[in-house]
Parts: C-alpha cells; sequence; structure tokens
C-alpha cells in the first residue's frame, strides 16, 4: 500500500468538506423555504400574489435542486483531477511533446483550463435552455449561446494566453521576487482592461444604444449633475436578448464612464423607479465602494501570487498532487503550483464568503441610504425592489445562514426595515 502525503489528506478533506457544507446549506434552505410555501409571508402580501409567490418558490427549489448536482459533479471532477495523477502525467506528455519554453507552459495552463471548462459547458445548456426556459426566463437562441462562447475562447486566446506567457517570463527575468512584479503586471493589465472594456469589449456580446430624447433621460442626466456622478452617456443594453432578467450598473473610468440600463429594466420600472435604482448605483460611486473593492481585488492578487510563489518552493505541496519537484525560477518549475493554487482556491474562499459578503452588504445598505437622502424619500427604491424581486421570482424567504454564505445583497425584508419601511 502507497504512502499518501498528508497534505493531499488534507486536501481532499478540505474539498469534501466544502461539499458537504454545500449540500446541507442547501438542504436547509430548502426546508425553510418549504416551511413558508402554503401562504405568503404577510411582509410581502402588498407585492406579490399567492401565485406568483408559489412560482418563486418552485423557481429557488428548482435552482437548488440544480445546485445540488454540479456541486457534487464539481467536486468529483476535482477530485479525480487532483488525485488521480491525469495532471502529472498531462504535464509531463505537454512538457514532451512542446518542451518547456514560456509559450509551451502558457499553453499548457491555457490548454488545461479550457479542457475543464469544457466539462461545464453541458450545465450551462441546461441551466439555460431548461432551468431559465422552464421559469420564462430564457430568451437567448442556441446560435446566440453558441456564438457567446466561441468569442469567449477568442478573446481568452488573443488576451488570456500572452498575459499568462508573460507572467511566466516576469518570473525568469526578476528571480526570487517575481511573484511582486508579475501582480503588479496583472492588476495593470485589470485596469487597463476595466477602462477599454465597455468601448471594445462589451459591445461584442450586446448592442448599447444611447437612451432616447424624453423625460426618463432628461430625468437621469438631470440626476447624474444633481448627484455630481460624471458620465458621457446613459445607455441601454439588449438585456433581453438572452433573459428576462434586469439589471443596471455603470461602467468604466474616466471618459470612458457610462450608466446602462438593461431594456428589461426600463419596460419592469416607472420612471422614478428607475432613478432610483440609479441613484442607488451612484451611492456605490459616491461612497467609494468602487474603489474599496477595486483595492481589496488588488492586494487579493498579490496575496495570491505571493500564495503561489511560496508554494512553489515546497515539495510537500507538489509530491501531495505527484508532481516532481525542482527548484528555481524556470517557468517549468511554478507552473504546477499556479495550476494546483488555482485548483484549490475555491475550496478556501467558500470559507470566507459569510466575511465578504458582510462587508458588501453594508455597501447595499450605505447605497440605499443615499438613495434615499438624494430622492427624498424611500419609496421609489422600495417599489422598485418589490418589482423586481417579483420580475425575477427571488427567494423571498432564505434562510439566514444560507443567504450569509450566497447573498452578497441583503434581502428584500431586510433592506425594507433599513430603510426605514418594514416591520
Amino acid at each position: 500500500m502507497g504512502f499518501t502525503p498528508p497534505f493531499a489528506v488534507i486536501a481532499l478533506v478540505l474539498i469534501l468538506a466544502r461539499t458537504i457544507a454545500e449540500l446541507w446549506l442547501n438542504q436547509l434552505n430548502q426546508r425553510h423555504i418549504r416551511a413558508n410555501q402554503n401562504e405568503v409571508p404577510p411582509a410581502f402580501r402588498e407585492m406579490i400574489d399567492e401565485a406568483t409567490y408559489r412560482r418563486s418558490i418552485e423557481y429557488t427549489l428548482a435552482r437548488s435542486h440544480f445546485g445540488d448536482v454540479t456541486n457534487v459533479f464539481d467536486a468529483m471532477v476535482l477530485i479525480a483531477v487532483l488525485f488521480s495523477g491525469v495532471l502529472p502525467w498531462w504535464f509531463a506528455r505537454f512538457s514532451a511533446s512542446f518542451g518547456t519554453s514560456i509559450w509551451a507552459m502558457a499553453g499548457f495552463l491555457f490548454v488545461t483550463g479550457i479542457a475543464l471548462s469544457v466539462l461545464a459547458l453541458p450545465f450551462a445548456w441546461y441551466a439555460q435552455f431548461k432551468l431559465e426556459e422552464q421559469f420564462g426566463f430564457n430568451t437567448t437562441t442556441i446560435k446566440t449561446w453558441g456564438l457567446d462562447r466561441v468569442k469567449g475562447l477568442l478573446l481568452a486566446i488573443l488576451l488570456g494566453y500572452p498575459l499568462l506567457a508573460l507572467v511566466l517570463k516576469i518570473i525568469e527575468w526578476t528571480g526570487a521576487n517575481w511573484w511582486v512584479w508579475a501582480a503588479a503586471m496583472v492588476v495593470a493589465f485589470q485596469l487597463l482592461l476595466m477602462l477599454v472594456a465597455p468601448a471594445i469589449i462589451m459591445p461584442l456580446f450586446n448592442r448599447f444604444t444611447p437612451l432616447p430624447e424624453g423625460g426618463l433621460r432628461e430625468r437621469l442626466f438631470a440626476l447624474a449633475q444633481r448627484t455630481d456622478f460624471p458620465t458621457r452617456s446613459i445607455e441601454v443594453m439588449d438585456g433581453s436578448k438572452r433573459s428576462r432578467h434586469s439589471n443596471a450598473f455603470f461602467t468604466g473610468f474616466g471618459r470612458f464612464r457610462k450608466i446602462v440600463l438593461f431594456d428589461t429594466l426600463i419596460g419592469q420600472l416607472t420612471d422614478p423607479e428607475l432613478e432610483s435604482v440609479l441613484v442607488h448605483e451612484i451611492g456605490h460611486y459616491k461612497k467609494r465602494h468602487v474603489w474599496k473593492l477595486l483595492g481589496v481585488s488588488i492586494a487579493g492578487v498579490f496575496v495570491a501570487f505571493a500564495a503561489i510563489a511560496w508554494l512553489a518552493r515546497q515539495q510537500w505541496f507538489y509530491h501531495a498532487f505527484g508532481f516532481e519537484h525542482h527548484a528555481g525560477f524556470a517557468a517549468a518549475n511554478v507552473v504546477p503550483a499556479m495550476l494546483l493554487f488555482g485548483l484549490l482556491a475555491g475550496t478556501i474562499s467558500f470559507w470566507l464568503s459569510p466575511l465578504v459578503h458582510i462587508w458588501s452588504r453594508r455597501f447595499e445598505y450605505e447605497a440605499d441610504a443615499f438613495a434615499r437622502a438624494t430622492m427624498g424619500e424611500a419609496q421609489s427604491l422600495i417599489h422598485a425592489l418589490r418589482k423586481l424581486s417579483e420580475k425575477n421570482l427571488s427567494n423571498l424567504t432564505p434562510h439566514p445562514l444560507y443567504s450569509g454564505f450566497y447573498y452578497s445583497h441583503p434581502t428584500l425584508l431586510e433592506r425594507e426595515r433599513a430603510l426605514g419601511t418594514a416591520p
């Protein structure tokens, strides 16, 4: 009987613990929902009829059951990939065929990532064309769905592959402190992408048109001026091309900043309600939430690269998953650590999600308060939130623990209470 490295056991336990926790949280939430399914809770009787409420429960339970299947499948794939020996075998075969140059090692990471993502395609297809279709949300076609993935792959080839190669080249250029320079370069790339994506990348997937002249456009531009929110344009995105779900956001920086409204959102809300949703988004900007989140994201990049650099020096880490460890700063010596870290990162971050969501919810409350102060009343925002919850068949009664792990936004009732309009 072969010796199993201790860290391999630890990693397996962590993966199984996460999977069991996800299944348990789903079951907890399902039982909580069913306990409230016989009648509309008193707090929601003014906003939703019984038929729609039952439909929202059916939708939530269907998504939860589907989540159970995907969680188990993902765990099985991850365990098989990490502990079957396929990764070191594939790495050795790839290196033997294409060498260990910078471009070859970047190719190994890229091809491996694409191969693993292909396994998720059947689930993505089912979610779109079965689950979403069943509840009337899907509006996309097979052609559009397929083109989206082809475009995503082409962008990954044009942008992601060269970025991987540059990161690996930095390792050989800079030696022991490579992770600092690599993280800085990745952050610079992300900032550049955020700057140009609204003008170059997003239009590849959706059509953006200026909000037509009229009362709504004048109202929203007046709001932007009143709140000192610099924006070049207010545009409408054809979200209905893919789904009946709705949203609003602003994107870009500097002269590229623009406000975007889904066409589905415009069709669902009145002008005052749209204004309240927009001022909520502006609240995130005015309260510097965007910059705070960006700062945390940047710090996360540096922490991730520091962790990879440390793990790349640990023999026990490589041996736990069947890789040979070689000292030095050649790309081929670091690539296994990068791949393994990417596969295991979600197992660790899952346990941190409640802390992240506490912070995120605080931002949502602050943006709601900004909207209330700017509008001079809370009813427009409340009505908008209620309509969006109804139209999107949102889960109105999630279990608090489930909500803590999975909800970055407060529940509808929590937001109403914070705004001072709910019992």
